[in-house]
């Protein structure tokens, strides 16, 4: 079989994604993760976003919980406008990361790609154990591998019309659960028998991506296959960045458009602005390793999307790429980070 990724709408050659965002959400639901405003600005969270409430929830994302909903109506009018934006400057491909319990929408993620033209890849696997229902807990490793196989090679279970075209963001917390475990080392088990990408969320330590890389080469996965999220968030030394990037995996850049320093989920950690991150891909770029590189936002929440006042999937092309440029990143080196390394991870080229 030739190579293939395998998209919402059905096969596509790697080479026809174009410019593509490797980690976003078009729906999913956030609320797990609400945190209470500082009791001095409670009132400033009791409505929706407008004007008066922006500035707010660009500081406090997830004190708002309409903020947190990422698939209500509002939200679905909303992605439809946001990828067409997409689209139009020159996307090509988003990479859908919602997985069992963010409440994904499949259907939603057709309807888009149909009526953009913009091919979105779905996701299988399943977020941290705080998520699951009882049932997932106590399923065996093998349950978790068959589970994410069927969604791989014969249909989605909500959707069984659409294939998923990766394992991912399959996540965790700190310590280790016994369920992400499982899950991660499902991944690893099941990564070279159908020879599609993972990508793992991990926690917000520095810890974690190490141990999860370990475990899931330990259970037979491909480095060249496993995406790294968030790091951005979490590997923010450059020496422990460096060290990390020496394991052979991607390592992912996706919160670009996040430019307030306040870290709601890790107060400890300052939050690094665009212009970081574009150092810290630019010290991986110095040191060889651009061919593992990645890029995205990660939107999940409406404040971010462009008709609630946010940057939009369109921030990257738009803002973020010409400054790389400005930095001395050359365009085939551009082009390689937003372009290739993608088609490459995605590509699938096993025979189900």
């Amino acid at each position: 079989m030739s190579p293939r990724v395998q998209t919402v709408l059905g096969d596509v050659k790697p080479e026809d994604l174009g410019v593509t965002l490797t980690h976003e959400h078009l729906a999913m639901d956030f609320t797990h993760f609400y945190r209470k405003p500082p009791k001095h600005l409670a009132d400033r969270f009791n409505f929706g976003i407008s004007l008066q409430t922006a500035g707010y929830l660009r500081q406090y994302p997830y004190s708002s919980k309409f903020n947190l909903v990422l698939n209500d109506q509002m939200s679905r009018d909303a992605v439809f406008n946001d990828v067409a934006y997409f689209k139009n400057y020159g996307g090509g491909t988003i990479v859908e990361n919602s997985t069992e319990g963010l409440d994904r929408d499949l259907a939603l993620s057709v309807a888009v790609s149909k009526q953009t033209g913009v091919h979105i890849v779905a996701g299988t696997g399943f977020y941290i154990a705080d998520l699951q229902p009882a049932d997932h807990l106590h399923s065996s490793t093998e349950e978790l591998c068959n589970h994410m196989l069927n969604e791989l090679t014969a249909g989605c279970v909500e959707k069984p019309d659409v294939k998923a075209g990766f394992m991912g963001e399959i996540a965790s917390v700190w310590p280790l659960r016994d369920f992400e475990i499982k899950a991660i080392k499902a991944a690893g088990t099941l990564q070279p028998h159908v020879g599609c990408g993972v990508s793992f969320h991990p926690h917000r330590v520095a810890e974690a991506p190490f141990e999860i890389v370990r475990l899931y080469l330990e259970a037979g996965g491909k480095a060249d296959k496993l995406v790294m999220s968030h790091l951005d968030r979490t590997l923010l030394e450059q020496e422990k960045l460096l060290e990390f990037a020496e394991l052979g995996v991607y390592c992912q850049f996706d919160l670009f458009g996040v430019e307030v320093s306040y870290y709601q989920l890790n107060v400890e950690t300052d939050m690094p602005s665009d212009a970081q991150r574009i150092d810290l891909i630019k010290t991986l770029v110095d040191e060889g390793k651009e061919d593992r590189v990645l890029m995205s936002h990660d939107i999940h929440t409406k404040h971010r999307l462009v008709d609630f006042g946010g940057h939009g999937y369109s921030h990257i092309i738009n803002n973020i790429l010409p400054r790389m440029k400005t930095k001395g990143l050359s365009k085939a080196t551009i082009d390689k980070i937003t372009i290739e390394n993608p088609a490459r991870w995605l590509t699938i080229d096993k025979d189900y």
